[in-house]
């Protein structure tokens, strides 16, 4: 006697939009920054579910399904958009940050004013809040865009170091440096704007 496993669920194109259309879409912005191409890459991810629906096996759930196809629209952009544009906007970066708080090792400098200071117990605890969920977006939101979307891909979504350097068209080394400068320049905003005393 063969046991029947439970029948997988079932995608309906019909109740996409109402069931993941504003989670894809808040997926889709939090990685671009852009309200209009959020909507036409979680346009495309429909499109793309559509036409590859007799592929689906149900190994995960339609949610999870969507998401990926919509990762893998964020990557095309990013990988499209690296094409056209270069990183130059990391040098005025650069400049910014490392003139007045960095050492030439890429450390903060120690008689820098903005040096962030130690977190305490009960701070560290509080990231789990929404509200720092948020401020934490607030702030990345005002890296430049390609550092942004490095440091997302690596800290947020989990892309190795080889992906992103293939993705974005950069080198093991600039990587490092962006991300590293990204982390500080991230800190340094939570320090004024969560960690401040009274916040």
């Amino acid at each position: 006697m063969s046991m029947e496993s439970p029948e997988a669920e079932k995608p309906d194109p019909v109740q996409w939009v109402d069931e993941y259309g504003d989670p894809l879409y808040r997926f889709a912005y939090y990685r671009v920054n852009n309200a209009a191409l959020a909507e036409d890459l979680v346009q495309d991810t429909f499109l793309a579910a559509l036409k590859s629906l007799d592929r689906f096996k149900g190994k995960a759930s339609v949610k999870t399904w969507l998401t990926g196809i919509l990762k893998n629209k964020i990557i095309d952009h990013y990988r499209k958009n690296s094409r056209v544009t270069n990183f130059s906007e990391l040098s005025s970066f650069y400049e910014d940050e490392s003139g007045k708080n960095f050492q030439e090792d890429g450390h903060w400098r120690p008689d820098a004013s903005s040096n962030p200071s130690e977190w305490n117990p009960e701070q560290v605890t509080n990231m789990d809040r929404k509200e720092f969920r948020e401020q934490f977006r607030v702030c990345s939101d005002q890296l430049p865009e390609k550092i942004r979307q490095v440091f997302l891909m690596r800290e947020v979504d989990g892309y190795s170091s080889p992906e992103i350097c293939d993705v974005m068209g950069i080198t093991k080394q600039n990587l490092w440096t962006i991300l590293h400068r990204a982390r500080m320049a991230l800190r340094q905003c939570l320090e004024i704007h969560w960690f401040a005393p009274g916040k």
